[in-house]
Formats: structure tokens, C-alpha cells, sequence
């Protein structure tokens, strides 16, 4: 029974943090009485005060004797005196130490953060945000990047910030084709693409040729990584395939228009002569893979397609698909500039491809390659 209370406890308090982050319990608000969540949880009413004390050690609720537990009211100020800071510091260390005492090695850490705040920017759907605090200096131009959501993305992002300082990567997930079509236009600095043409089975080549015509430009493998249908940890439909996305019951969410995920899609459905309309919950998009497996977690769909580490971030189930490049797309100038060369450093770095592993449903051998068209 303790062992399930420890268990217990950890996901009432992960429940309300979803709630407080997703603006469903703002600053100032009570939450429920002890013994009412205690009973809508089925436990202890000591299960829920541990829920709230350690709700309350993170700086989230302030409880008073006689008048209950609320969200605390400085949620949203700006500045964070210099102890809250620490005290997060050491909360972030906490964690890992008790992820290294249970057997899990520093990458994982770092990969398992990196996905708790992709779940996070997710479900506020922010997924083009920046972290607070994180924004470049004054007078200091970011590196940008516009193209395909990927969780490698928001780790390389932050190993940058670590590695080198000075260089801020913003961040724009505007899908494969868009990301192409920003730089391309000189709205972005480097582009992330895995978009495959169905005429010569491979990924992106195809793509930059027609759209940088004698321009010579590289390409940076980041990860090959894993596409396929997210679904329910007990995939009680049995979805297996795309022909199934069909059947009477299945409702699925799509990548918006643009998006490599999105392109891969119409084309097999297209070869499996599978017409859209047929499909319920194809005109649904969203803008990331979180986002779609944060739909199946949330039952708002019962499939969708995206990547496994997506799905393994929301515990879901995952049947594969494709193996897909993903790449990073820069001209030949942008290439030999500073940010540049920081960029490249990380991802070819043993830290950054150890974390990348750690997510799950990527291959890492080629991470770091160059091509150039």
C-alpha cells in the first residue's frame, strides 16, 4: 500500500500541475478540499496533503490553516527573487539524483527534462515560445530556425544554450515546407526539414534542389528517427495501419498542411488509394507531434501520426511506419558563421546524441553528417 501511495500521490500532484499550466487553475484559486479529492481519487486523505506539500515545496500553492490550499498568486510575476531560483535549482537536482539512484545515466536526465517541457509547451499550446528568460541580449541577433517539430530540436536548444551562451536559437515550427520556404525568402537562418519525394524514395535532396536553384547549401543529418501511428496504450481498436483509420470508430488528428509528417501521409494514403474524406478527423491539425499525442493522451483522438518519441513522452502506444531523415538546411554562408559552428559542434557532440537516445525511436549513426547540394 506505501509503495502505491508514493505512486498515488506523484500523479495527483502531476495532474494539478497540469491543470495550473494549462490556465485551468489560475493564481489565487482553491483548490479542492482534501477529503473531496481524496475520495475522487479513491485514497487517503494523507495521499493528497503529500500531493499539496509537495505541490507547495515547488512554489505552485500556499495553504493556510482554516482557509484550504490555493494556487499560489505570484505564478505570473515576472522577476523571481534570486532564492527561488535556487531552490529550483536544487528541486532540478533533486530529480537527478533520484533518476541516477533508480539506474538511469545523465543523458537520460537531460532527454527526460527536455521532453517534460515539450510536454509542457504543448499543452499550452506554445509550441513557437520561448522559454522565460532565455531570450537574446540586448542588440544580440538570434540564430533562426524555422521548419519541422521535432523533440531533438527542443534538446539541441537547450545543450546550445549550455555549450554557447552567446548564441540564442529561436525557435519557429512552421513544418518542413514552410521552414524550406523561410529560408529560402531569408526569414530564417537554417531550416529542419524531413520531407520525402515519393519519385526518388529519399528525403529533402529532391525538395532543396528545385527550391535553391545554384545556390550551394548544406544539409546536417540530425536524427533518422520514427514515424508512425500514435495510439492508446491499450490500442483497444487494434489500429495497425493506415488502411484502419477508416473504421468505423477511429478518430484520428493530423500534422497541419506543409508539414513533412503531413506530405508523407497524403502520399501513402494516395498509393493505398485511400480518400481523406473517409477518414474521421482528418481535417483536425495540429502543429506539433506533441500536440498530437497530447490529443490520444487526452482522448480528444484515438490515432494519430507522429513520432515515438512523442508517444513515449505520453506513455501511448506506437506502431512504426517510415524511417525518416530528419535534417538541418543552411546556405554555404550561414554555414561557416560562429552560431553556426556552435550549432554543429553540439549535435555532433557524444552528450547530445546519448540524450537524442534516450528519447526513444531515433538512430543516431549518422547524426552530425554533412551532405551538400
Amino acid at each position: 500500500m506505501a509503495d502505491t501511495n508514493t505512486f498515488l500521490y506523484q500523479e495527483i500532484a502531476e495532474s494539478l500541475r497540469r491543470r495550473i499550466a494549462a490556465g485551468k487553475l489560475g493564481p489565487g484559486d482553491r483548490l479542492p478540499p482534501v477529503r473531496d479529492l481524496a475520495e475522487q481519487w479513491q485514497c487517503t486523505p494523507g495521499t493528497v496533503s503529500r500531493a499539496y506539500r509537495a505541490l507547495a515545496d515547488e512554489g505552485l500553492v500556499t495553504a493556510r490553516r482554516g482557509s484550504g490550499t490555493h494556487v499560489a498568486p505570484n505564478l505570473l510575476q515576472p522577476e523571481r527573487p534570486q532564492w527561488q531560483w535556487a531552490a529550483l535549482v536544487n528541486r532540478a537536482e533533486q530529480f537527478l539524483l533520484e533518476a541516477l539512484s533508480a539506474g538511469h545515466t545523465p543523458p537520460a536526465a537531460a532527454a527526460a527534462l527536455s521532453a517534460a517541457v515539450s510536454r509542457w509547451e504543448a499543452l499550452q499550446q506554445e509550441s513557437q515560445s520561448e522559454a522565460a528568460g532565455h531570450g537574446p541580449a540586448a542588440g544580440e541577433a538570434p540564430f533562426r530556425f524555422a521548419g519541422s517539430h521535432d523533440l531533438a530540436v527542443d534538446l539541441l536548444r537547450r545543450l546550445l544554450e549550455e555549450e554557447a551562451p552567446t548564441v540564442h536559437l529561436s525557435v519557429e515550427y512552421a513544418g518542413s515546407l514552410g521552414g524550406l520556404m523561410a529560408l529560402a525568402r531569408g526569414e530564417a537562418d537554417v531550416a529542419g526539414a524531413h520531407l520525402w519525394d515519393a519519385a526518388s524514395d529519399s528525403y529533402n535532396l529532391p525538395f532543396v534542389r528545385r527550391l535553391f536553384p545554384g545556390r550551394r547549401v548544406a544539409l546536417v543529418t540530425l536524427v533518422h528517427r520514427s514515424l508512425g501511428l500514435i495510439l492508446p496504450a491499450d490500442n483497444a481498436q487494434k489500429v495497425s495501419a493506415l488502411s484502419e483509420l477508416t473504421a468505423p470508430g477511429v478518430r484520428f488528428v493530423n500534422r497541419q498542411t506543409g508539414s513533412g509528417t503531413r506530405v508523407w501521409l497524403d502520399a501513402r494514403l494516395e498509393a493505398l488509394d485511400i480518400d481523406p474524406a473517409t477518414i474521421a478527423g482528418y481535417e483536425r491539425e495540429e502543429a506539433t507531434h506533441t500536440a498530437v499525442a497530447r490529443a490520444v493522451h487526452e482522448g480528444q483522438a484515438t490515432a494519430g501520426l507522429g513520432i515515438h518519441a512523442a508517444a513515449a513522452a505520453y506513455g501511448l502506444g506506437f506502431v512504426g511506419l517510415a524511417r525518416e531523415r530528419y535534417e538541418l538546411v543552411m546556405s554555404e554562408q550561414v554555414r561557416s558563421t560562429p552560431p553556426a559552428r556552435a550549432l554543429v559542434k553540439v549535435i555532433q557532440s557524444r552528450r547530445f546524441r546519448e540524450a537524442v537516445d534516450a528519447l526513444g525511436g531515433y538512430d543516431t549513426a549518422e547524426t552530425g553528417h554533412e551532405r551538400w547540394v
